[in-house]
């Protein structure tokens, strides 16, 4: 029996992932190393116990909607949570993007925008970051030229760690709005910034913010993403999510995870003041890092250390520490990314880091 082909633009395009080996110490994936407090899953554990689970789940996600615009200080028909935020992107793009559209892109950057615009049909515009990795006026002019429906920034950005100043995300919002494209600010790291985008979103606006529990929330498990954006976006992007999509334990860790506001930024201080201690002991060994905003820090081998990316990959998986390995990614050759773990794994890693490098 003969299957039917899949697209022709799909059959060349390469799956999203990655690796997950069995190591001592796992700083690939930029997870929280802290769990969210104990009492939350008991809590979670007590709330399910009520679930008529033969019944679907609140399709409106009501409660959470509330609780994260109550969050953010926004309304909550202009929030729109879905599972995980490439979820939410793909929804985005499957509202805004898809055959005949495009998407523009700053490499290097979340290499899922490109990959889940490729599985939406859209096609993609690339713009290329400067050499500290920020954006330019005129590769944003470029770009504007080439006429994206839907564009991306991603502040802090993964993998560099560039956070994007507020002027400058202002002004691409207003030549952006002047052309009728949507600009997708992707903050998953947001909570590690001075501020958020969300601050800029008015009724009318063309901008949405793209935000997940992953990260901050320590909640990586869930997988628990959403949207904030005017009303009238939410509005388009609730026409493209499959119905139910947002099953009732989601609901409820969610809220509940959102009444541990404390200790979701006292985790933030402590990964912040590790990255730092992390930085300073870099900057000591044969390689170049570079500034972060984030909870982790994206370095290269200096040719001091003669060793490559690759090799270096290597030995600290052999070592079992598993970083991600950044070197196929556009502009990032030689390049790995360390995620911030507990000050223990951190100083194993250093340790181990050393030992191979000097």
């Amino acid at each position: 029996m003969n299957l039917p082909k899949i697209r022709d633009d799909l059959s060349l395009l390469d799956g999203y992932h990655s690796p997950q080996v069995d190591v001592e110490i796992r700083l690939n994936t930029n997870e929280s190393p802290i769990p969210p407090p104990i009492k939350l899953a008991e809590d979670l554990g007590q709330e399910l116990l009520k679930v008529n689970w033969n019944r679907y789940p609140d399709r409106m996600a009501s409660q959470l909607h509330r609780d994260i615009a109550k969050f953010h200080n926004v309304d909550s028909s202009m929030v729109l949570a879905a599972n995980g935020s490439n979820e939410v992107l793909q929804s985005l793009l499957l509202t805004y993007g898809g055959f005949g559209r495009k998407a523009s892109v700053f490499e290097p950057t979340y290499a899922l925008h490109s990959h889940i615009s490729a599985l939406t049909g859209t096609e993609v515009i690339i713009g290329e970051c400067s050499k500290d990795f920020t954006i330019e006026e005129s590769t944003v002019n470029a770009v504007l030229q080439q006429g994206p429906d839907v564009l991306f920034l991603c502040s802090p950005n993964n993998p560099t760690g560039v956070v994007a100043e507020r002027e400058f995300v202002e002004s691409v919002i207003e030549r952006c709005s002047s052309l009728g494209t949507l600009v997708i600010i992707d903050e998953a790291y947001g909570e590690f910034s001075d501020w958020s985008a969300v601050d800029l979103i008015r009724e009318g606006s063309h901008i949405a913010v793209t935000k997940t529990f992953s990260k901050t929330w320590s909640m990586a498990g869930i997988r628990l993403g959403y949207v904030v954006a005017p009303s009238e976006i939410i509005e388009n992007v609730r026409n493209v999510v499959l119905p139910y999509h947002l099953d009732s334990m989601k609901q409820i860790a969610g809220s509940l995870a959102l009444q541990y506001i404390d200790d979701m930024h006292s985790r933030i201080d402590l990964l912040i003041e590790e990255r730092e201690r992390m930085a300073r002991k870099l900057s000591d060994l044969p390689v170049r890092q570079w500034p972060s905003g984030a909870n982790f820090i994206l370095f290269r081998p200096s040719d001091e250390a003669k060793i490559s990316g690759e090799s270096l990959w290597e030995a600290l998986l052999e070592r079992s520490i598993l970083v991600r390995n950044c070197s196929s990614w556009p502009r990032l050759e030689g390049c790995l990314r360390v995620t911030i773990g507990t000050t223990e794994e951190n100083n194993s890693f250093l340790e181990h880091l050393e030992a191979i490098l000097v």
